[in-house]
């Protein structure tokens, strides 16, 4: 193979959720080939569940992997996967990609709640997710991402989170980790020698009425009130497990406060 470039794998997968006219959400696409499938679970009430499962390792030096959902008015969808999605060196040369794309209609509520992502060492990922919504749509977005397996070094990992609503962009932004990025990841300003790094975005109606107050979460998150009826929460942590806790508590917190605003 010495001197053989390498193709790398092509896959791509989309959910669209609609109403089903029944008080439910139907899914009348859902597509994917190749290393990611998408298999419907069982739902409750008018919310429709996804799953992300990885049908084989990557994604690989080279790979190149899409998601997209798009949700129409009244539809709800979940959408989770079933295990880390882990970034791996491959035979290929050149990084891999793996692009997210939502839409959510007016009316219509996501819920994108994936496992972590893990860059182990001598991979090369770029993942870029973008979301767009209506004025009156609803979504809850989780990103994970740990750097290296347990006492190992990461690759390198650059994510970028673009989030518009009703065409007016209230947040985009990229962290680059690892070999390669800018200097200063690792220090006191980025992760301050953190290996979990995650945020979560929470967008709803309600908020452009009565906006969320900035807060510190504990000693390692802050939520942050986006300009338009949205939030943000970054938090960092030592490992995965404290880094979910942290951002579930933070969820649990801004749905507490929400339902307190529309009683």
């Amino acid at each position: 193979m010495d001197g053989v470039t390498v193709p790398g794998v092509r896959a791509a997968a989309r959910i669209a959720a609609r109403e089903d006219g029944r008080g439910g959400t139907a899914l009348p696409v859902l597509e994917s080939a190749g290393p990611i499938a998408l298999r419907r679970t069982r739902g409750s009430g008018p919310e429709a569940y996804v799953m992300l499962v990885g049908a084989m390792s990557g994604p690989l030096g080279g790979d190149h992997f899409s998601v997209a959902a798009d949700v129409a008015p009244g539809a709800r969808l979940r959408v989770g996967s079933a295990a880390a999605t882990i970034a791996l060196p491959g035979q290929a040369k050149g990084e891999a990609r793996y692009d997210v794309r939502l839409s959510v209609a007016d009316g219509g509520e996501l819920r994108w709640l994936p496992e972590q992502l893990i860059s182990v060492q001598g991979s090369d990922l770029y993942v870029g997710t973008q979301v767009d919504l209506g004025a009156d749509a609803r979504l809850v977005l989780r990103e994970e991402q740990v750097l290296g397996r347990a006492g190992e070094e990461p690759g390198r990992l650059t994510s970028r989170l673009t989030v518009r609503i009703a065409g007016r962009t209230v947040l985009d932004q990229e962290l680059a980790c690892g070999p390669g990025a800018p200097g200063g990841w690792d220090g006191p300003a980025v992760l301050g020698g953190h290996r979990a790094v995650g945020q979560l975005v929470v967008v709803r109606p309600e908020f452009a009425a009565e906006p969320a107050v900035a807060q510190v979460l504990g000693d390692t998150a802050a939520l942050t009130p986006l300009a338009g009826p949205a939030v943000l929460v970054t938090a960092v942590a030592p490992d995965a497990l404290r880094l979910r806790r942290v951002l579930d508590q933070a969820l649990v917190t801004i749905e507490e406060a929400s339902a307190e605003r529309t009683v």
